[in-house]
């Protein structure tokens, strides 16, 4: 064993087919693949013969250190993250922590990040400018979700909202949808996406008022558009503006 090397790869929303081929790659070519143990669960059938661990949710740290650690002893190893390892994921807290483990090689795998698979879903709600703004206050303060919320509201962007909703913040997509409606009309297109790319797989679009009353969850992604953004054949668009006859 001497590899030493840790991936950390996006893979996406977690079906195979909706993986990265270098993503794909990098999990083949690993013998320990370590991760949330929800991400663990979708890829166990896709890379049988592979040593698996994981860890539950707040285990972070735990996590990208047992994985260094594991690195550290010569194998290959990567750090699953759904999405985009670099957009929510454990991208940042492992290069922060790379320095303590000078002998072992670090490489980000870049994935499919909700805000572009969902969007796909919808139609194209994020064909122009827009923000991606997490609703959880676990590690960013509440008012500072707030501030973002209306300098993206004002500014006229598309909204990509993630972790929407949990047991402990249920009534958090309503606040949110109320932030923006001080700068957004009640008629502004808005849409949603359930497991994206997964089993159970929902969408619907809506307006801005009918999205305040809706429930989600952190399998949900949620797209507030633009005063630009329309409905055309029951697709969420966000047009760039091109001219056509």
């Amino acid at each position: 064993m001497d590899e030493k090397t840790l991936y950390v790869v996006g893979i996406g929303p977690g079906e195979y087919e909706q993986m990265t081929f270098k993503a794909a790659g990098a999990l083949n070519r690993s013998q320990i693949l370590i991760g949330y143990t929800l991400y663990i669960d979708l890829i166990r059938e896709y890379f049988p013969g592979k040593e698996y661990m994981a860890t539950p949710m707040t285990r972070e740290v735990d996590r990208c250190r047992m994985a260094f650690e594991k690195a550290d002893e010569g194998y290959a190893v990567s750090m699953v993250c759904s999405g985009d390892g670099g957009i929510y994921g454990m991208a940042g807290l492992i290069l922060e922590l790379a320095e303590q483990y000078p002998e072992v090689s670090v490489e980000v795998v870049a994935g499919v990040t909700a805000a572009s698979s969902g969007g796909a879903v919808l139609g194209a709600p994020v064909c122009h400018d827009f923000a991606v703004i997490s609703l959880s206050d676990r590690l960013t303060p509440k008012e500072l979700i707030k501030k973002r919320l209306e300098c993206a509201a004002m500014s006229d962007m598309v909204i990509c909202l993630y972790n929407p909703a949990s047991r402990h913040r249920k009534d958090y997509l309503r606040w949110a949808c109320e932030v923006v409606g001080s700068y957004q009309s009640p008629d502004t297109v808005c849409g949603l996406v359930r497991n994206i790319g997964r089993e159970g797989e929902t969408w619907k679009t809506m307006t801005l008022r009918e999205l305040t009353e809706t429930e989600a969850d952190m399998f949900t992604t949620v797209y507030i558009g633009s005063s630009r953004t329309v409905i055309r054949g029951g697709r969420m668009i966000t047009p760039r503006g091109y001219e056509y006859v």
